[in-house]
């Protein structure tokens, strides 16, 4: 389906929105007993204009579980969206093979969005369990932005924050993708197809931050440069 503005952000307009996302990072709550694993659901637009991203994703993947692997490791499910009102969301799995396995099956087909499904069913899991943090990779929002951010504040609630990744720059679908991130108590952050690298470490930054909280994204942050490195000193 035809989806909106998709101008990429200038290196000043991407720093600056880099910097306040690890600043909402550093400040959102995660609570993991001790002995327990970080639980994490990735959940991605699949309609048809998100396939070179898609194929993006399956290989970060492996980077994200690596990270959190000395932190007593880290369950992950996949959730996703497309084609007629189609959505599905995967088991619990803490090995990426099994997550990068099921990621590949899929293909992205044309459609609206469904991100009030990814929010519900969020609510739906933390409700049966433990939950510690939720990612959304889209670019586009073609719904009632009132229900989403109503189900946002449920979440926030509950102490499950919502990090969204918006490839692009369509305004309509900012606007409501930043206030899902404040409502939740979690954060908003832009990239291009040019940023897969910095996609990557984002990704692995709020992986770690699942598995282990602050000391172990501060300890993260330490043995990386650039972005990643940057979360490391707004904890100090």
């Amino acid at each position: 389906m035809a989806k909106g503005n998709k101008t990429a952000p200038t290196p000043r307009q991407a720093g600056g929105e880099v910097d306040a996302f690890l600043q909402r990072l550093a400040a959102a709550p995660v609570v993991r007993p001790a002995g327990t694993r970080g639980r994490l659901i990735f959940a991605m637009d699949a309609t048809a204009s998100r396939e070179p991203t898609w194929d993006r994703a399956c290989r970060i993947q492996g980077e994200m579980f690596r990270e959190t692997d000395a932190l007593g490791g880290l369950e992950v499910q996949m959730a996703h969206f497309r084609g007629f009102g189609e959505f599905a969301a995967s088991e619990w799995v803490s090995r990426p093979e099994d997550l990068i396995r099921r990621m590949t099956a899929v293909r992205c087909l044309g459609g609206a969005t469904q991100i009030e499904k990814v929010l519900r069913h969020a609510l739906a899991e933390s409700r049966a369990g433990r939950v510690n943090a939720v990612v959304f990779v889209g670019d586009c929002m073609e719904e009632d932005a009132d229900v989403l951010c109503h189900l946002a504040g449920e979440l926030g609630i509950r102490g499950v924050p919502v990090f969204v990744f918006q490839e692009g720059g369509e305004p309509l679908a900012r606007t409501t993708f930043q206030q899902i991130a404040r409502l939740s108590r979690g954060a908003w952050c832009r990239f291009d197809s040019s940023s897969a690298r910095q996609l990557r470490d984002l990704l692995s930054a709020v992986a770690v931050y699942a598995a282990g909280g602050r000391k172990a994204l501060q300890d993260f942050g330490k043995t990386r440069s650039g972005d990643v490195l940057r979360i490391a000193r707004q904890l100090g």
